[in-house]
């Protein structure tokens, strides 16, 4: 590959159990990483690590023959376009009639004749892709999704094209050649497809790649933003992760702010004020609204939204209902409790906000819940059974593993 270069939020149970980014993603320091790499430039890591526990070809076809998986769970696309999903679904039978599950003869039919399979948010429907997207995600501080691409021998999925997320490119199986080109729209906003580019997405395409790499298992390949590529299958079928980091941006914090300023204009009697009878324009009426606008984005505070936003973008990790069943009814004071991962938990005087939900608390639970916020393990009776029990049932809290 051409020179290719070769903050990230710190948290107490990120560093519990190790820190994914820097000891499977990434072959130089986080601190290096974002000031070099991130957002910036691509990374490509050669054996970062065995992805075997993550993914592999048998979860492949256990996720495609045997869950009852539906769409949008997954695409089939060949020669850069996507085949209809009613192409490959139908109904399963006598008490599982819907309609779009996947048919699994249609599929190899499919994959046979050159097909590339892609299992869409594969961190909802695979544990251990499950666990590491949420575990990534809390390190990055953005919300993260995965999907699988398998790709038979020879066969190009997609053509070049450009993403409008950061991406990690975890090679599974197999080999393949990947193309990679500058952007023809640095950064690109969610609402900026590179469809919305195609001359010159494709004018880009027949110029000289500015890195060319074959990806062998265990090689991880970081890509930001708006970088074309596009990627083939050599000798045999490939399989990879494509973990998907969709970053907060300063265009996002600006919507934020205005929101903030515009709400709070609506409690001034003179901004809600009519227009002058007849009006077709702004007029003289612009300057003040100007002004006035300015005065509230400067006192505006947007980090309530912004806040909001993130426990909207993602989901707390998977929780058993009878696993809570069970620690609610064997609940001692010796039990070991944390906080459930993935949760954004945040408190805001007395009250607790997190993707499960929000509970107001008493100046009493204050300091414990603070204690439960380090992300370590703590036993029921330290922090007072009765708050355990509410926090167990409102799935803040889970019990500890042994």
């Amino acid at each position: 590959m051409s020179t290719v270069h070769q903050t990230l939020r710190d948290t107490a149970a990120a560093d519990a159990r190790g820190r994914v980014l820097e000891t499977r993603l990434i072959g130089v320091g986080r601190e290096k990483f974002a000031r070099e790499v991130w957002g910036r430039t691509p990374l490509l890591t050669r054996g970062a690590g065995d992805f075997s526990d993550l993914f592999s070809a048998s979860a492949v076809d256990e996720l495609i023959s045997g869950r009852g998986l539906r769409t949008p769970f997954l695409r089939v696309a060949k020669d850069g376009s996507t085949a209809p999903d009613s192409s490959f679904t139908s109904p399963a039978g006598v008490g599982a009639s819907v309609a779009d599950q996947l048919d699994d003869t249609a599929l190899w039919r499919s994959f046979a004749d050159g097909s590339t399979l892609v299992l869409q948010a594969l961190h909802r429907t695979w544990q251990p892709v499950t666990d590491f997207v949420t575990r990534l995600g809390t390190e990055l501080g953005h919300p993260v999704q995965a999907n699988a691409y398998v790709t038979p021998p020879q066969n190009r999925g997609f053509d070049d094209h450009y993403d409008v997320h950061d991406v990690f490119v975890l090679q599974i199986t197999g080999t393949k050649r990947w193309l990679v080109r500058e952007p023809v729209l640095p950064a690109p906003l969610r609402d900026q497809p590179w469809t919305a580019h195609r001359a010159a997405v494709a004018e880009a395409a027949r110029k000289e790649p500015y890195a060319e790499a074959v990806l062998a298992p265990g090689d991880v390949l970081y890509l930001p933003r708006g970088w074309l590529h596009a990627a083939e299958a050599l000798g045999a079928v490939s399989i990879h992760l494509t973990l998907g980091v969709h970053t907060w941006t300063r265009h996002a914090l600006a919507e934020q702010l205005a929101q903030a300023a515009l709400a709070s204009l609506r409690d001034d009697a003179e901004m809600r004020a009519s227009l002058p009878l007849g009006a077709d324009g702004p007029g003289d009426d612009l300057a003040l609204v100007r002004r006035r606008l300015a005065e509230a984005l400067t006192e505006a505070d947007p980090t309530p939204l912004f806040h909001r936003a993130r426990r909207r973008q993602g989901r707390p990790a998977p929780m058993g209902p009878l696993a809570q069943l069970r620690a609610l009814d064997r609940l001692a004071p010796d039990s070991p409790m944390r906080l459930r991962e993935g949760l954004e938990a945040r408190l805001a005087g007395r009250r607790l906000a997190t993707r499960a939900g929000w509970l107001n608390l008493s100046e009493a639970e204050l300091p414990p819940v603070l204690r439960i916020l380090d992300g370590g393990v703590h036993p029921a009776g330290e922090l007072g059974l009765p708050l355990v029990e509410r926090l167990l049932r409102a799935g803040v809290l889970v019990p500890a593993e042994p």
